[in-house]
């Protein structure tokens, strides 16, 4: 396979500014927890001579390709297929006992996912309905919508994709799949299109929440997320930095609670001395969420929702 890598990897030059600081050592060590095709890591790898990476992503055709682009650099990169929230065993694994100077997330869907119409997690394009980041996970797309009750999809769409329509994009759901089966990504289009008001067929594709939350319900994303924070923040080093870019406003929320948490002080009110117990482990390095220009989301539109924050550990996370 010839692979094209088209796609533009979304702040890559301010990733590899926030981290670098933290990669000037002898033996850096940078864990890309959402490798995809490979652009953040050969940006960092190609910058930094010494950087050793593992890669880590659970679709194996993604890791196919980012095999061949990385090639050039040897074995300065490492490769593990696997959900970030596994972030933990493929640190044991690959990289035991060793001192780890960075971590990058950069989560949400890849340009893999959305150009190849098969992989149906595109509403342009007719498809199998799937939207599995790992094709040899159970569950996929059609699954949830022929076995989810109405108010569940409901539900699903409200919180993952912030639908206002949800409850009649449910109700039209289930009153379709009574006929039959709710398969391919065309079918689920016409059935949301025929349940839109006309008032809001202008107001923007009535299939892109939708299918946002699909593609998040499928593939577990918040609750891997939830899962992997924690190890990230306590696995780095002192002196490390992690990034996470997140695509949607429940994983923005997530990264600030869980850095937010780990960057101030636990001090009781009114102490009047600051115990070292009691010092944040974290502190933040980016002023809120930061986003993309307008000259890149010109050039790249998909950058367009990114948020990006970043923290520097200053001590050992207590548990």
């Amino acid at each position: 396979m010839i692979a094209t890598y088209s796609h533009i990897p979304v702040l890559a030059p301010r990733a590899l500014e926030l981290l670098s600081p933290s990669l000037g050592g002898e033996n850096p060590l940078l864990v890309d927890a959402t490798l995809g095709l490979g652009g953040h890591t050969e940006m960092f790898l190609a910058s930094i001579p010494a950087l050793r990476v593992l890669g880590i992503d659970r679709d194996p055709e993604a890791l196919e390709q980012s095999r061949e682009r990385l090639a050039p650099f040897g074995d300065r990169v490492m490769f593990a297929q696997c959900r970030y929230d596994e972030l933990g065993g493929a640190l044991d694994d690959y990289l035991p006992g060793s001192a780890l100077q960075a971590i990058l997330f950069d989560l949400g869907v890849s340009s893999l996912h959305l150009d190849k119409a098969e992989r149906g997690f595109s509403y342009s394009h007719d498809a199998p309905l799937d939207m599995r980041m790992n094709p040899h996970d159970d569950t996929s797309a059609a699954d949830i919508l022929q076995s989810f009750t109405e108010a569940d999809l409901a539900d699903l769409f409200h919180r993952l994709g912030d639908e206002k329509l949800s409850q009649r994009y449910a109700r039209a759901i289930v009153e379709r799949r009574l006929q039959a089966p709710i398969v391919r990504t065309g079918d689920l289009v016409d059935v949301l299109q025929e349940a839109t008001p006309h008032a809001l067929k202008d107001k923007g594709h009535p299939a892109k929440r939708v299918f946002q939350a699909l593609r998040m319900a499928v593939n577990h994303e918040l609750e891997s997320l939830s899962r992997a924070l924690p190890v990230a923040f306590t696995r780095v080093a002192v002196g490390g930095r992690v990034a996470i870019m997140s695509y949607h406003s429940g994983e923005d929320r997530l990264v600030k609670r869980e850095l937010r948490k780990l960057s101030v002080s636990t001090a009781p009110h009114g102490l009047p001395t600051e115990l070292p117990e009691h010092q944040p482990s974290f502190r933040e390095i980016t002023r809120g969420a930061e986003m993309a220009s307008a000259e890149e989301i010109a050039v790249n539109p998909r950058s367009a929702s990114v948020r990006l924050r970043a923290g520097e550990k200053v001590k050992e996370v207590l548990s």
